[in-house]
């Protein structure tokens, strides 16, 4: 304290002990305690006492590895930004044993099949896709992306977007409702075909009344025989192409093209052979001006329907798939005439494939 009883400031403090140290004559020879702490405390740091109103930024370590870090991300996204199919090459590959990265959306028809080397392995019931492309497929209806919807024809944006909807849930209800696949009759997709079309209503009705080579089922609705086969798991592979263009009298015609890959089991006990059939349809929906053509609100005009399937029974007019296993497969059930073919190739249309509509007899599958 000092003589007025007020604190000696540890400035003044720090002063005496330095002239004490320096030998300043009239400098204490003995500090008091207070003196001792400060002599202390500057003894034990090596400079200067940190104000409290002195800021000292924290010291950031791994400053240029996180410089190198945001070099190759932006490095990265570059690359993805101007080559993705290099990208999605590199992780998709052609469905190899070690390569179930799932594909990109397709968006246009691709350039040829996909590869072959893991053609040779055999599906199992815990991996019913085994030594297919469609490992690297999409699931079902969630693989099958929707375009950008615009004004087009008589229909506001809006309405597009609610077409391309209505025709997804057609694709969904006729060929991957799991009622659908177990034999049974695609009621909710049936609601979606406009009523007034007298043509396509007596084809229906036919269909599932007498199934015959004229009105058969499975021209436009996937079905199995539930007390032959049943589905291997919940999921059906899908990869395909949904499109839309303005068309007559202003309706807006909606085209999807898409293969559907079902594998199957025998329900017999103790059965673990799978199967798998193989189904690829292009199918043109036309959702008409009710102004210009007699329709129900959301429904659509079916204008044209054609399938290629592979495995699916040959000369088979049942109204369901008829599977083949290894020991009944002669042929690979397809419907080219006993051209070989791959079914999981997408490269060729279907203009070339089923030409004017009309499907040949049975052919042979490359892969199954």
């Amino acid at each position: 304290m000092g003589k007025d009883g007020t604190s000696i400031p540890d400035e003044e403090w720090e002063r005496f002990l330095r002239d004490a140290e320096a030998g300043t004559p009239g400098a204490p020879e003995e500090p008091s305690a207070r003196a001792r702490m400060v002599s202390t405390r500057l003894a034990g740091e090596s400079g200067r006492p940190e104000g409290w109103r002195t800021h000292r930024p924290p010291v950031r370590s791994g400053g240029k590895a996180r410089y190198f870090v945001a070099f190759f991300v932006l490095v990265a996204l570059l690359v993805v930004a101007l080559d993705p199919g290099r990208v999605t090459g590199w992780f998709a590959g052609g469905g190899g044993s070690g390569d179930t990265a799932p594909l990109a959306a397709e968006s246009e028809r691709p350039a040829g099949p996909p590869a072959t080397e893991a053609a040779a392995q055999r599906p199992t019931l815990d991996d019913p896709f085994k030594g297919s492309p469609a490992v690297t497929w999409g699931d079902g209806v969630a693989a099958l992306s929707l375009p950008e919807a615009r004004a087009t024809g008589w229909m506001s944006k809006t309405q597009v977007a609610r077409a391309l909807e209505r025709s997804r849930d057609f694709l969904a209800s006729s060929n991957l409702d799991a009622g659908v696949l177990r034999g049974e009759r695609p009621t909710e997709a049936i609601a979606l075909l406009n009523p007034h079309q007298k043509d396509v209503q007596d084809y229906v009705s036919a269909a599932f009344r007498t199934p015959s080579a004229e009105h058969d089922p499975l021209k436009l609705f996937s079905r199995f025989t539930p007390s032959k086969v049943r589905l291997v798991g919940d999921v059906v592979k899908t990869r395909g192409r949904i499109m839309y263009r303005e068309g007559k009298r202003g309706a807006v015609e909606v085209t999807a093209d898409v293969t559907y890959v079902y594998p199957v089991v025998r329900v017999s006990e103790g059965s673990d052979e799978v199967a798998r059939t193989i189904v690829r349809r292009e199918i043109v929906m036309g959702w008409d001006d009710p102004a210009k053509i007699i329709t129900e609100s959301g429904t659509f005009s079916l204008i044209s329907y054609r399938s290629d399937t592979a495995n699916g029974g040959c000369d088979n007019h049942t109204g369901f798939f008829i599977p083949a296993f290894a020991a009944e497969r002669t042929v690979g059930g397809g419907s080219r005439d006993g051209d070989a073919a791959d079914p999981y190739d997408r490269s060729t249309s279907m203009d070339a494939l089923v030409p004017d509509g009309v499907e040949k007899g049975c052919g042979i599958a490359t892969r199954l």
